[in-house]
């Protein structure tokens, strides 16, 4: 059986049948809701339910509260129709230009930016090459069944005729089934199977409101995607990127950023560092990334966020900055729940 999906304001609309999410059947016939992690983890697809019946699957409390539940919002990764439903997103987006593909991949290089990060690159097929926006990701597809999701850190204009590549930034996980291969085993010529693109953290270009980026980690390499997107395309809008780290050296491509200061006016770069230590010499921001964008500016009312990074990070910087004026529907969000955090 199958039911109309209504998504308000835009008026678009789709079918779901009942074994398939809202956000399954949206993305199968080009309607893109927003979504992040796809497991019911990260929160990035909640939505409010105007009308009609829905059950969820599994899922985080802190993804959906009770209370959330009992007011209406539902995450549509795991929210499946019983009737005819009417939501509420204003982040809906056309998909049909950029198609989800399998594909296999070879790895080309293999970088260590920190100890704990490797940047890794990726040659796409040269025949098919996969059309995605700036801070899009893609999944790892292992050979037991199981995915990894990384952030492509360089913009669509950087891939290179006749050898595209794709720039990925990963953190070492001790024990994490993937990375302990990345950090260990991989090589170069290793040939991979990915999915993508994935996510719907983009730069929104429709609007001319001041940008805040936030980024804790790796979480930097989507914003990188994007600075680089923004200078590509001319793109001016005021710009401060807010970098969190717990040590100077987990800012591993800090060297970059201040090198785009001098190509990018529009930009203004805040480092931020929670745990230095005397050796570190540190001299400037400490604290909590996300609570240094509100020491800057107290009300984010007229401004648009895209955070990127930990959970804990994103989760909070949700909260306090709506309640410092930012309306909910300008803070866009890639939270990094790993495969821990997903289970």
């Amino acid at each position: 059986m199958s039911f109309n999906i209504t998504v308000q304001p835009s008026g678009r609309t789709f079918t779901a049948t009942t074994d398939e999410t809202l956000l399954a059947a949206g993305m199968r016939q080009g309607i893109g809701l927003p979504y992040g992690c796809k497991d019911g983890a990260c929160g990035s697809c909640k939505c409010k339910k105007i009308s009609g019946d829905v059950t969820h699957g599994k899922h985080q409390e802190k993804a959906l509260s009770a209370e959330e539940a009992a007011n209406g919002f539902v995450l549509t990764c795991c929210a499946t129709a019983h009737s005819d439903v009417v939501l509420e997103s204003r982040q809906v987006v056309e998909e049909g230009a950029f198609p989800i593909k399998k594909m296999p991949v070879r790895v080309i290089s293999l970088e260590k930016a920190s100890h704990d990060v490797m940047i890794v690159k990726l040659q796409l097929p040269a025949n098919d090459v996969m059309k995605f926006h700036a801070g899009q990701y893609i999944d790892f597809l292992l050979r037991d069944g199981d995915r990894r999701s990384y952030s492509m850190g360089n913009a669509p204009h950087t891939l290179v005729a006749g050898s595209p590549a794709i720039e990925l930034h990963i953190r070492h996980m001790p024990g994490g089934k993937f990375t302990d291969h990345v950090f260990g085993a991989m090589k170069e010529k290793e040939i991979q199977r990915i999915e993508g693109p994935q996510g719907t953290f983009f730069l929104r270009e429709d609007s001319d409101k001041p940008l805040v980026f936030l980024a804790s980690g790796t979480g930097f390499a989507p914003i990188k995607a994007i600075l680089e997107h923004m200078q590509f395309k001319g793109i001016t809008r005021p710009v401060t990127l807010y970098w969190g780290g717990r040590r100077p050296e987990d800012l591993y491509l800090n060297d970059w950023v201040q090198a785009q200061l001098a190509n990018m006016p529009n930009l203004t770069y805040v480092p931020v560092i929670s745990n230095a230590l005397p050796e570190d010499n540190w001299a400037g921001r400490t604290g909590f990334v996300h609570q240094a964008v509100l020491q800057d500016t107290p009300d984010l009312s007229d401004h648009q966020v895209y955070a990127c990074g930990a959970p804990i990070v994103v989760d909070s910087a949700r909260a306090d900055y709506t309640a410092a004026g930012l309306p909910a529907d300008e803070f866009y969000a890639d939270s990094f729940t790993s495969a821990a955090d997903k289970a």
